[in-house]
């Protein structure tokens, strides 16, 4: 058993039940509902669940919750799996379904009949919450909550034959029409669907409740310890009433831990549904959405998002976490392992005057400063260049230290030039600039020992290619989206901007899903899905600055 280097409140209940001897091994489970992509915050569970099986030389299974066929689908369920692989884990021989155990969870259902602990209602559903009351009054009971064993059994039965129509009987646990806790006043524990189910087909009619379903797979599997999210704390106290009822062998234990929310992002499925249903975004691995699929399609590491979710943390404490926090993680990974590249995203052509025309030479350039086995490339350099439209300013302030009409900058890996003139079209806007170079300044050989204060990046008309890339920002302009009335009137219209860039040759070698850095520019992958034609079409990952911390810190700190 391997120690882990920390022990929040999970891993230590964990050890102690290991150390008292209680389980002698762990049991996990991440039980996706597949109804939509993973997000953020699922990478929360999926890491906790399989590692701390993991760490305790456990299991851990992927059981996907399929109790509500008409919003499930194949399509989510392929998704979910390979968002689970890409992680980094693996469930080897244990993929299950609820579904694999309608049989045994029907059995049961009777069994809490013959019991006297579960009744068939013929309530429709509005008179089912009449009944319910509120959070401040009391519920009362069904006029059918006093069926007879006998009678219950026979309809039960007859719901599964399909003799009756969708929402017009139910099967309900009987616990306390009173109690404090909703959860207790008499749950629904089946309900009729004449719906076909993507794993089971037409064998079944009436499908189990996600918390009676929930808790009884658990038993069946022999999970150890149930992790959930904090919004069932209010469920456990019917987890655990089932257990008693049922008596099941296995008698697995429901702890909850809080839920990661992500600032300027929004974690529920039904509202992520929506953004992809109404073409606010480009389908459900859009770059911009906080699920697993798009940030795997931005260009996030998967071990970016496994450091994520262990910097915030295993509490019992909600908490909105800093979208700056996981940017850092990204780029502390990239920043590592990404080789530097030159690009202009935005171009100004530059024309050498004193450098010959049919003259071009290469540049040697080191693929990433902090690792010199990765070795060095070479740059075509020739007289027309690209640069930045930034890296100009006809009327510079005084600290501005790249290109301006007289002054002088180094061209990163080349020499330095100086601007002599400016160039523009009938509107008066710059659209090229006439640069003199210095060829006793070629950088690494040069002989002269002059120096400027700014150094450019540009990249070769001649031998440039063309990429549209992709500029992508948050897409709500609020920290908490999840609480907004409305989240239309939120949304970032500046979230995608598309650019026609040009970049060095030898990025036309990049395989889809690749990250580089732009140098001065931040970091970039081709797009995985995606492509213009012959143009390559890349995808900004993350810059190389937070340029939201300020504002995204204070905005927080208001919200609590």
């Amino acid at each position: 058993m391997s120690e882990p280097q920390s022990r929040d409140f999970i891993r230590q209940i964990i050890h102690e039940d290991l150390e008292s001897g209680k389980h002698d091994s762990i049991v996990t489970r991440f039980p996706p509902e597949p109804n939509g992509f993973l997000h953020i915050g699922h990478v929360m569970s999926i890491c906790l669940n399989f590692s701390v099986a993991a760490e305790n030389n456990g299991r851990t299974y992927l059981r996907f919750d399929d109790t509500n066929p008409g919003k499930e689908s194949e399509e989510y369920v392929a998704a979910i799996e390979r968002d689970v692989h890409w992680l980094g884990f693996d469930w080897g021989d244990r993929l299950t379904h609820a579904s694999d155990y309608f049989g045994q969870l029907y059995e049961s259902a009777v069994q809490l009949v013959e019991l006297g602990a579960a009744y068939v209602d013929s309530l429709s559903a509005d008179e089912i919450r009449e009944y319910r009351g509120t959070l401040t009054t009391p519920g009362k009971d069904s006029p059918h909550r006093n069926r007879s064993v006998a009678e219950n059994l026979d309809l039960l039965a007859r719901m599964r034959a399909g003799e009756f129509a969708d929402g017009e009987m139910v099967l309900r646990a009987k616990i306390d029409m009173r109690s404090p806790n909703m959860n207790l006043r008499d749950p629904a524990l089946y309900r009729i669907r004449h719906v076909t189910h993507q794993h089971t087909g037409d064998k079944w009619c009436i499908y189990p409740m996600y918390d009676f379903a929930h808790t009884l797979s658990d038993a069946f599997e022999g999970i150890t310890h149930s992790l959930c999210t904090l919004e069932f704390e209010d469920h456990r106290p019917l987890y655990n009433w089932f257990l008693e009822q049922l008596k099941p062998p296995h008698q697995p234990r429901q702890i909850e831990f809080s839920r990661l929310n992500l600032a300027y992002a929004i974690t529920s499925k039904r509202k992520l549904g929506a953004l992809v249903e109404e073409g606010i975004v480009a389908g459900w691995d859009d770059p911009r959405m906080p699920t697993i699929a798009g940030m795997r399609r931005r260009g996030y590491p998967a071990a970016a998002l496994r450091d994520f979710v262990t910097r915030a943390g295993v509490t019992k404490k909600d908490k909105l976490i800093e979208m700056g926090v996981l940017e850092n993680c990204v780029r502390e990974n990239l920043g590592e392992a990404a080789e530097r590249r030159l690009a202009v995203l935005r171009p100004l052509k530059i024309v050498l005057t004193n450098y010959p025309e049919d003259k071009s030479e290469m540049m040697s350039a080191m693929n990433h400063p902090g690792r010199p086995e990765l070795g060095n490339r070479e740059i075509p350099f020739s007289r027309e260049l690209w640069i930045e439209q930034d890296d100009f300013m006809e009327e510079a302030p005084r600290k501005f230290f790249r290109l301006q009409p007289g002054g002088e900058v180094r061209l990163r890996f080349g020499y330095i030039i100086r601007c002599d003139e400016v160039v523009k079209n009938d509107a008066g806007e710059v659209v090229e600039l006439h640069c003199s170079y210095d060829p006793e300044t070629r950088s690494g050989t040069g002989t002269s020992d002059r120096k400027v204060k700014g150094t450019i990046h540009w990249v070769s008309c001649a031998h440039a290619i063309d990429a549209k890339v992709r500029l992508y920002d948050r897409l709500f302009t609020e920290v908490n989206p999840n609480s907004a009335a409305d989240f239309h009137t939120i949304l970032n219209a500046d979230s995608l901007q598309t650019v026609d860039a040009k970049l060095e040759p030898s990025l036309s070698s990049l395989a889809p899903g690749d990250a580089v850095q732009f140098e001065r520019l931040g970091y970039f992958c081709i797009d995985s899905e995606e492509h213009s034609g012959d143009t390559l079409v890349f995808n900004r990952i993350v810059t190389l600055r937070d340029t939201w911390a300020k504002i995204e810190k204070q905005a927080i700190q208001q919200q609590h």
